[in-house]
Parts: structure tokens; sequence; C-alpha cells
């Protein structure tokens, strides 16, 4: 399972005109969902005879990369099995089945995204899910038969009943195109002892495995803004100190000797693609600014600090991310442009830290001299 959420890059990337990408991002987007397959309705029975067909539809809204909700419709037919019904040719087993329609409503999680990051390109996404709902059953005449033949069902219900139901599973996700993927879903529901018209002592459970499809209403990702890069601090050269006053005549003059002027520091801020802490060709020249003034004043100390977006990811994800966005800028200065390790010293903020009000910017990694 973790090759098929690994089958596709964490991000698309599209060139514009001027040959420069674009990332796309996730957007907020409404679904629906169609399925079909089989129901197995615990009870005393063999599993075959207790299998039933299923469908179900649902309307969601995706909100976050790793986040939705979902209205969900399940339908069709549940049966139940009991031994020991007394006929002229002895006691045997019999089977029943019922109707119903079970609403819920359910929280739906990406795990793919959770753990990979989001990606708007990946072939296959596990998904799990937790809800609660209602069941309505009936259509319960054959339990009813039975009952009037001299069997005793305890909890024989006639008409319709309403039960709450409480349900969980999980999903796999295909994905076709950008809205269309084909799906695998295993669900279990758990109602109450009543359910079945069986006395068990214990709560009744009813398993469902359906395929279906999945369409997207409207775009699901959105081209990213450009990072909106401020203007870089540089040093402002300082005035000429005034001439000091003549002094008097001596009669060997005296030589003053100069001050040493300390270095203004300098700014660099790399930015980076999202989900992304390798540095862009349009950010090298930033790093060659950087050696150059390292290089220039030896005695200056370079702090590089990682930051991540917080519209994208989890807290753990940023954390990491921004943590490899400072030690990639560390690498290059050392490795391409030879200044020594020991002048570079790296942190990092997640996404816990927004230096930026622009959502997009704070993929950056904030470069500042010290002496």
């Amino acid at each position: 399972m973790g090759a098929l959420m690994a089958l596709s890059p964490r991000i698309v990337a599209q060139t514009t005109g001027d040959g420069e990408e674009a990332a796309e991002v996730f957007r907020p987007h409404t679904y629906i969902q169609m399925g079909g397959g089989a129901q197995y309705t615990l009870g005393e029975a063999s599993p075959g005879d207790l299998l039933s067909p299923n469908v179900q539809v649902a309307a969601g809204w995706q909100f976050r990369p790793w986040l939705g909700a979902r209205l969900a419709v399940g339908a069709w037919q549940s049966r139940g099995g009991i031994n020991g019904v007394m006929t002229a040719g002895g006691a045997v087993g019999r089977t029943y089945k019922y109707s119903y329609v079970a609403p819920a409503a359910d929280l739906v999680f990406n795990l793919s995204n959770v753990i990979c990051g989001y990606s708007p390109t990946r072939v296959a996404s596990l998904t799990a899910f937790v809800g609660a709902g209602v069941n309505i059953a009936f259509s319960n005449d054959e339990a009813m038969d039975i009952t009037r033949s001299g069997y005793e069902l305890a909890y024989v219900w006639d008409g319709t009943c309403v039960r709450p139901v409480g349900r969980a599973g999980i999903g796999l996700d295909l994905r076709l195109s950008r809205a269309v993927s084909i799906g695998l879903e295993a669900n279990a529901n758990v109602t109450s002892d009543k359910y079945n018209s069986k006395k068990a002592g214990n709560a009744d459970w009813y398993f469902n495995a359906l395929a279906g499809v999945r369409v997207a209403i409207g775009r699901t990702t959105r081209k990213a803004a450009p990072a909106s890069q401020p203007e870089p601090v540089i040093p402002v050269a300082e005035e000429p100190a005034p001439k000091p006053v003549e002094q008097e005549l001596r009669s060997e003059p005296t030589t003053q000797p100069a001050e040493a002027k300390a270095a203004e520091p300098v700014r660099r801020d790399i930015f980076f693609r999202i989900n992304s802490f390798a540095v862009r060709d349009s950010e090298m020249e930033k790093l060659a600014d950087l050696a150059g003034y390292l290089k220039a004043n030896p005695e200056a100390q370079l702090r590089v600090t990682g930051y991540a977006d917080a519209a994208t990811g989890t807290a753990a994800i940023n954390e990491r991310l921004s943590a490899k966005r400072a030690a990639e800028v560390a690498r290059l200065l050392v490795r391409k442009f030879g200044i020594a390790a020991g002048r570079v010293v790296t942190a990092h903020e997640g996404s816990r830290v927004q230096p930026f009000a622009d959502n997009d910017s704070n993929r950056v990694s904030i470069c500042v001299t010290e002496e």
C-alpha cells in the first residue's frame, strides 16, 4: 500500500508562457459518490446464506487535503438466520431477509495526504472514515412468518424500526482524471441487539463491501500564487567621517590608526516550491551573494532559519520540511561554495512562525549574517 501511495510526485507543475513553472495546490471542493456491492449480516447461518445486495450514495465536502465530511445513505437488504425451526422433517435452519435505509454522517481522512503530503496527481489514495447515523428497517415479513409458524423470535419486530448506528471503514481511490476516480470501500456497522429479530445478548453487526465511482464537482486545485520576494537588505555605505580639527604643529606629526568598520549584516530569502526543499536555479544567485560576503568577511557567521506555510500539510510534516529547507541551504553553501561548515548555523520554525503575510512566501529559508 505504501508503494501505491507514492506512485505520483507530491506536487504538479505546469509550464507557463514565460518558461516558469507554476505549482498547483489544493482547492476545497464538493464531490458525489455512488457504489454497490454486498452486505454480510452477522447471524446463525453460514456466511454465504447471510449475504445480500447493498448500495450507497454520498455527497461530500473536501475542505482540507487530509480531511473531509460526507452524508452517505446505504440501503437495500439485510438477512438473519436461526437454527432449530421445527418442521415435519425435523429441526432445520432458516434464513430471512428484510429491507433498510441507513443515512449517516462521516468524517473522512485521506491517509495518503497525512503520511506522504498532498499530491494532486497521486494515482492511489488510502482513506479511512468514522461516522454515525440511523438504520430504518422495514419489510420484516419473513421473520414474522417464522414466528407465526410456532418458532419464537424474542426480538421480532413488525412495521418499521429505527435504531442508531455507529460505523467505520476504509477505502482505496484510484484516480482516472482530475475529477473522476474509482474506489473500493469496506465498512462495519454496529446497532442494537434487536436489529435481526434475535436475542443474542450483544450488539448486532453488518458489513459492506462496495465498488463505485467518485466525481469531484468543480476544480480540485488552483495555481499557487508566485512567492513575493521582498527587496533584499543591501548594506548602505556610511558617509565619510568629518575631518578632524587640525592639531597644533608638533615637532613630529602623529599618525592616527584608522578604526575598523563593522560590516553591515546581509539578508537573503531563499524561496521554495510547495512541499519541496530543493533550491531552484533562480534562487542560487542569492547563495552566491551570501558566499561572496562570507568570503570577504571571514569573521562573519550565517544563520539560516527554515519555514513552511501554514495552509498546507500537517504540523509534523511542516516541521520536517522547514528543517530540510534550512539544511539544504547550508549544505550548498558548504559543498558548492566552499564555506566552512562551522560558519553556518541552521534553525527551523515549521509553520508555527509565519514571517510573511502572503501564505506562499512562507516556504522560505531566511539567511542573515552575524558578526
